[in-house]
């Protein structure tokens, strides 16, 4: 009996695994994942990420194996070159991520610069408030604090709507030419 040559082997191994032999793909698995897994790992940095890497490259070979050529490379620079495309994929997978986190931090920071604006506004309007009569204080709190509707307001307050309405109609107009006068001074 002849020893297989590793040539030979070779041939062996991609005839079974180009026919769809599942031993095949598991005997290649066993010879080149750690490759696999090393240049991912070296690339990525991160174990994790290049453990699924190494699965996806040999679901991608499994399932791409029509379009291997022997006669282009050897079955181990294929696997290699599909690697490398999904360490590509991979690091632009973390990039979108990271824009992505990114637009979030910034909106959020966006937002909280928002919020010191609306505390401001806020301090500015409870001082405004206090200047106007009970009644009218109270239905622009509730309007503008509580954020009730206009009918909410009415049937809290036991008010006429039409009455509520003229309170916040009246009050703004107030409010508006305080803000403006206060404006002007500066």
């Amino acid at each position: 009996m002849t020893a297989l040559t590793e040539e030979d082997d070779h041939g062996r191994l991609v005839t079974a695994f180009l026919a769809g032999d599942e031993q095949a793909l598991a005997e290649a698995y066993a010879r080149w994942s750690s490759l696999v897994y090393t240049i991912a790992v070296r690339s990525l940095g991160d174990p994790g990420e290049a453990e699924d890497v190494t699965q996806k490259v040999f679901i991608a070979a499994w399932r791409g194996r029509a379009t291997f050529q022997s006669s282009r490379s050897r079955l181990p620079a294929w696997l290699v070159g599909i690697t490398r495309h999904t360490v590509a994929d991979t690091h632009e997978a973390r990039s979108r991520r990271r824009r992505v986190e990114e637009a979030v931090t910034f909106e959020h920071e966006l937002s909280q610069a928002d919020d010191s604006v609306d505390i401001a506004d806020r301090v500015m309007m409870t001082d405004e408030l206090q200047r106007l009569g009970p009644v009218p204080q109270r239905v622009m709190q509730l309007a503008f604090y509580d954020d009730l509707t206009h009918t909410q307001i009415a049937d809290s307050l036991g008010m006429p709507l039409g009455t509520v309405k003229s309170h916040i109609r009246r009050s703004l107009n107030r409010l508006r030419m305080r803000l403006e006068a206060n404006d002007d001074a500066h």
